[in-house]
């Protein structure tokens, strides 16, 4: 019990602080570039907002374009979750194990914001049919390296004003460790089978049977 108990706090630790960050940040700042708090210079900044949608801002439209990334968050929660159980039962590394619980903790962390924040803090988009399953992401870190008006020639973004890097939360930030980690150390994680001494291997034991 002790081993499962020891992943899965991992993720509630990433969901506890994720959302005590973002009470702290809507009851304690300004939304918007009036509350913004300069942290290191004018590139590392704390930032109110909220998303709506996906990553970067990116919404599925309509009404139920929304339940549906809801709903989808919801079923990837759970996948995850079951993920993870099955990886410390097969005693897989440590490290990995702990990367997909920050990815678990990160993904609950913006459901609770979909979920519950129409509610708890009214922040459902004005033409929602329901504040529940409607709520926006509070999102609070901002790396401002550049933002601008873009190229009229780039498709789909071109002649819009833009920040170069998005505005994330705690939970962003957790999954994206994550992902990034098993990237760095997939090798680890995931050994190439040695085909060459599983060949020996099998030759050896048929000398031996002959």
């Amino acid at each position: 019990m002790n081993k499962y108990l020891k992943y899965f706090g991992i993720a509630l630790l990433v969901i506890l602080i994720d959302q005590a960050v973002k009470m702290l940040v809507h009851f304690q700042m300004d939304f918007g570039s009036p509350g913004q708090i300069p942290i290191f210079g004018d590139w590392f900044k704390l930032h109110y907002t909220t998303n709506p949608g996906m990553a970067f801002g990116m919404e599925l439209g309509s009404d139920y374009g929304k339940l549906l990334l809801t709903s989808f968050r919801l079923v990837a929660m759970c996948g995850i979750g079951y993920y993870l159980y099955h990886i410390i039962e097969k005693k897989q590394p440590s490290l990995y194990i702990v990367c997909i619980a920050m990815i678990l903790g990160g993904a609950i962390g913006n459901l609770v914001d979909s979920v519950f924040y129409g509610v708890w803090l009214n922040n459902a988009p004005y033409n929602a049919s329901t504040p529940w399953f409607h709520g926006q992401v509070v999102d609070m870190f901002y790396f401002d390296i550049w933002e601008g008006y873009l190229p009229e020639w780039l498709p789909v973004w071109g002649g819009s004003y833009t920040a170069l890097w998005p505005i994330f939360n705690v939970a962003d930030a957790a999954i994206f460790v994550g992902v990034a980690m098993i990237l760095i150390f997939q090798g680890r994680f995931f050994p190439e089978k040695d085909e060459t001494s599983t060949t020996i291997k099998d030759e050896e034991v048929d000398q031996v049977s002959e």
